[in-house]
């Protein structure tokens, strides 16, 4: 067996109505067939009734293949209970695809942390509605597209982003400060998988010049929200969120710096709880099990 294998663990977010017995039914499934629990959180919202859980284990001794671990706890487990759950594997590398515009701060980053080995990702794929940025694809080796889009050719422009993203086996994406507003259509193909950084606490001072209204208002915090991508806009599942104190010392050029620092690090906080299955979202509410 190899040292990946031998470090394989297996992690299963869950949500169902709350009964008594959850818990023990749970961890009896792991341990009876030699599972190591890594990891174990759970939270019941007593006023909905719901019951939420996240739980790692290791597959070393594992008696159950990986392949047949979600049939056989959907039969034994999961149907009994009620269960609404999703299972994943700690060693699949997700494949993320990142859209921008003209604003580099947050690309830099992400693509910083990721070639550094800081997360465990492969970024094939870097879209944009301008040519502006692909000198830095360039030097990190991604591939970047540019397709303009306009009021008249939007619908051919996000079938072109899907035809992209479906060859190059994309898992998510990440909007990074990119400007444009994605139809209900192009998110329906990727629910609770397209990540959004958004300036301020939403859904205070929207527009083009967010650090310029945020200025003349005399703000004494400023803050940034990632949240998941919904169709009504910035009206999704907040991941991550922030804020860093300015006073009127500060400038516009000050709000600026101070709100793209806050940006990068939100966004960035959003991608690593992505990655590694922090994050169960219920309706329009995420639960961030770190």
């Amino acid at each position: 067996m190899s040292a990946q294998e031998q470090n394989q663990s297996a992690i299963l977010l869950i949500h169902c109505p709350d009964k008594k017995g959850l818990v023990s039914a749970i961890t009896e499934f792991i341990f009876k067939n030699d599972g190591n629990i890594l990891y174990l959180d759970q939270h019941v919202d007593a006023e909905q009734n719901v019951f939420f859980m996240r739980v790692e284990w290791d597959l070393a001794n594992f008696s159950i293949p990986a392949e047949k671990i979600g049939e056989y706890f959907s039969t034994l487990i999961a149907e009994k209970f009620e269960m609404q759950w999703r299972l994943y594997f700690s060693d699949y590398t997700p494949r993320m695809a990142i859209f921008v515009s003209k604003m580099s701060h947050c690309l830099h980053d992400i693509l910083s942390r990721s070639q550094s080995g800081e997360w465990n990702v492969e970024v094939p794929l870097i879209i944009s509605n301008h040519p502006d940025l692909e000198p830095i694809a360039k030097t990190f080796g991604i591939d970047y597209h540019t397709v303009p889009i306009t009021k008249e050719n939007k619908k051919d422009a996000e079938q072109e982003h899907l035809d992209l993203l479906s060859k190059y086996k994309i898992d998510f994406i990440v909007l990074a400060r990119y400007m444009q507003i994605l139809s209900d259509e192009f998110v329906s193909h990727y629910p609770n998988k397209i990540i959004n950084i958004h300036h301020s606490f939403l859904p205070a001072f929207p527009g083009a010049k967010p650090y310029h209204s945020a200025y003349e208002r005399g703000v004494k915090i400023i803050g940034a929200t990632s949240h998941y991508v919904t169709a009504e806009l910035d009206a999704g599942p907040i991941i991550e969120q922030n804020v860093v104190r300015v006073s009127h010392k500060d400038n516009i050029e000050d709000l600026v710096r101070k709100g793209r620092d806050l940006e990068k690090v939100v966004l960035s906080q959003a991608i690593w709880h992505h990655l590694r299955r922090h994050i169960l979202v219920y309706g329009n509410r995420t639960l961030i099990f770190d």
